[in-house]
């Protein structure tokens, strides 16, 4: 196990070679493939991802949301495959911040981990609030007390001290070894999966005795995106369903505490999008096929319901077990919000060890081998966010879900052209090389990046997302620009204080690989 820096003085990062890669005193080896799956599959947090999204995406496309989750795979798949070719070759726990740095140099690089660190502080708020609600709905549900306990947690001051201790509890988690999360993650996982499955067939199995709420026949056309009425729907769905998919990407910020680092993070990516679709198309094909799209009382389309598809359809699909489904999603946010803090965690230490923050975010706990301090800033930060957007506008809090589809397609995006740059000289080697360091990434960037600019100008709309209106455009386009915005006077101060990383000292530009030289992690090169 490679031994820790010293909390005190954290090293400068360079290597012989100048500006290659280098340990940061991570637990090496802790992780395996089925671990590493497992917490992606938290990450993305199915059972709290679909029941926001699957109404909202309905009153978008109708029957067609198989179509668009499948469209929506597409630039998740394509950008994974273009994350492992990275990794393959700069197995390092910055990813997007540390591979942008290396294809486009420290201020693209400096950006993209920003973009990272934003969009999982916005979701870390999301999911702490996510769980406080279903806490309280849960217990409503148990004590049948339709209402009155769950009302409880839409009270700002009850809501925000719930809230913080859940970001206690996950922080506390987070700041232990990996191995702590990983068992903790193996018995979340499971549940939630194993509860979303028998609730997908209990719904199946009420359309077969004919006592569903609206049973509609599976069609094929439910699969196809050309059956959607209109361009802008089609935008909005996939803006829903790259949201849904989020978080595969903290498979990867594990690389340097994995087995095999430079195959099993890539191969997890993989694993985790593919399993993650499959269980989308199962949940929302069994509730289409039982509550149909119409606006009735169980109808997907009745907006009444939209907000929790799963909270309304529990009861009339599971019977008394109908509190599994929110204990489901109660468990599937807590887990997310622990496991998502290994990304900014990490990503945060990778910008402080490579010298583009303060050193103090280098520090490696020297008894767990976790970034503790990037870990506890983490917290914070999503913390004082949360509670401060709680009270300003409950429905802005909302945008932020909205803003963050805006942020994962601007890291993931630069990460797929960082692919694409960063192996030009490889890109004609091999069919396989132009497909995966080539054509994938570049297709899979250029509909985030088409995504971004259409949502951005979308946004600008006061009736975008929520409707809040701030200085006379939508919250959400306010939101949008003031991280990005925020990013970039960070960095310009950063380069002020810290010279050494934006003058590609302490991690320069990568020279492309070629097929008679390849780096490897130690910066170093080979025949």
């Amino acid at each position: 196990m490679t031994s820790p820096h010293s909390p005190a003085t954290p090293p400068v990062a360079v290597d012989e070679a100048g500006g290659g890669l280098s340990s940061k005193g991570l637990s090496a080896g802790t992780i395996g493939l089925i671990g590493a799956v497992v917490i992606g599959i938290s990450c993305i947090a199915p059972a709290y991802t679909l029941t926001a999204a699957l109404g909202p995406t309905v009153s978008e496309v109708g029957f067609q949301v198989p179509a668009i989750i499948l469209v929506g795979f597409i630039p998740m798949l394509l950008v994974a495959f273009g994350y492992r070719e990275l990794n393959k070759q700069m197995p390092d726990s910055g990813t997007s911040f540390t591979w942008a740095s290396r294809a486009f140099g420290p201020w693209i690089g400096w950006m993209a981990g920003w973009g990272l660190i934003a969009a999982t502080i916005l979701v870390l708020s999301n999911l702490a609030g996510i769980a406080v609600e279903f806490l309280f709905l849960l217990i409503d549900q148990l004590a049948g007390s339709p209402g009155t306990i769950a009302e409880l947690a839409f009270n700002p001051f009850i809501n925000v001290v719930v809230c913080l201790l859940f970001m206690l509890g996950a922080t506390i988690v987070s700041y232990r070894d990996l191995q702590t999360t990983q068992k903790l993650q193996y018995v979340l996982v499971t549940f939630q999966v194993l509860v979303l499955v028998v609730f997908s067939i209990a719904a199946f199995v009420h359309v077969a005795q004919g006592d569903a709420f609206d049973a509609s026949p599976v069609e094929l056309s439910w699969f196809n995106p050309f059956e959607v009425g209109s361009f802008t729907a089609i935008v909005a769905g996939l803006s829903l369903s790259i949201f849904i998919f989020w978080g595969w990407d903290v498979t990867l910020t594990m690389n340097e505490e994995t087995k095999d680092p430079e195959k099993t993070p890539g191969r997890a990516a993989t694993l985790t999008v593919i399993t993650i679709v499959v269980l989308y198309l199962l949940i929302s094909i069994a509730l289409l096929a039982f509550a149909g799209t119409g606006d009735g009382e169980l109808g997907l389309g009745n907006e009444d319901i939209q907000d929790n598809v799963f909270f309304y359809l529990s009861g009339p699909i599971l019977g008394p077990l109908a509190f599994l489904v929110s204990l489901a999603v109660l468990t599937s946010s807590a887990s997310s919000l622990q496991s998502t803090f290994v990304s900014p965690a990490r990503t945060l230490l990778a910008m402080g060890h490579y010298g583009a923050l303060p050193s103090r975010f280098a520090k490696v706990s020297p008894r767990f081998f976790t970034p503790g301090f990037a870990t506890v800033v983490s917290a914070v930060v999503a913390s004082v966010f949360y509670t401060i957007m709680r009270f300003v506008n409950e429905n802005v809090l909302w945008d932020t879900i909205t803003t963050l589809g805006l942020m994962i397609c601007f890291y993931y995006g630069l990460t797929a052209f960082a692919c694409v740059w960063y192996f030009r000289k490889q890109w004609f080697d091999s069919v396989r090389n132009v497909v995966f360091t080539l054509l994938f990434p570049l297709v899979g960037g250029i509909i985030l990046a088409v995504l971004f600019v259409i949502t951005l100008v979308e946004s600008l709309d006061p009736e975008y997302g929520s409707g809040t209106e701030w200085f006379g455009v939508g919250s959400v386009f306010v939101l949008g620009v003031t991280i990005i915005g925020l990013g970039i006077v960070l960095m310009v101060w950063q380069a002020i204080r810290r010279p050494a990383f934006f003058r590609g000292e302490t991690l320069s530009l990568a020279a492309p690989p070629s097929a008679r030289r390849q780096n490897v992690p130690n910066g170093s090169e080979k025949p």
